[in-house]
């Protein structure tokens, strides 16, 4: 059985697209290089706005820890997360059962 990590980034208002731009130019080849290829990655449209939501599928609680680690290990990463951290307001991570697989 897997599971999907979601994570879900509520950002300072106004700073969405910014986010998604830095994103794109910066982060995500390295999170790609590290984590593989994301399940999804959103920006809210309706409801609750100004969020930023993705999922990152593992085979296990310790594969995940394993890229974890080498992501934050990552300077480039690293100096990534410093850019983007004063947007973030709030972070919520839940762990999905994937019943399906």
């Amino acid at each position: 059985m897997s599971f999907v990590e979601m994570r879900t980034y509520e950002l300072k208002p106004g700073t969405a697209n910014t986010y998604a731009a830095l994103y794109l130019e910066e982060g995500f080849a390295i999170q790609k290089s590290h984590l593989g290829e994301p399940v999804g990655y959103y920006v809210s449209e309706v409801g609750d706005l100004n969020q930023v939501i993705h999922m990152w599928r593992y085979d296990s609680l310790e594969q995940r820890t394993q890229k974890r680690t080498a992501l934050f290990s990552d300077p480039a990463w690293l100096d990534y997360v410093s850019k983007i951290g004063p947007m973030v307001v709030t972070q919520k991570n839940m762990i999905l059962n994937d019943i399906l697989s």
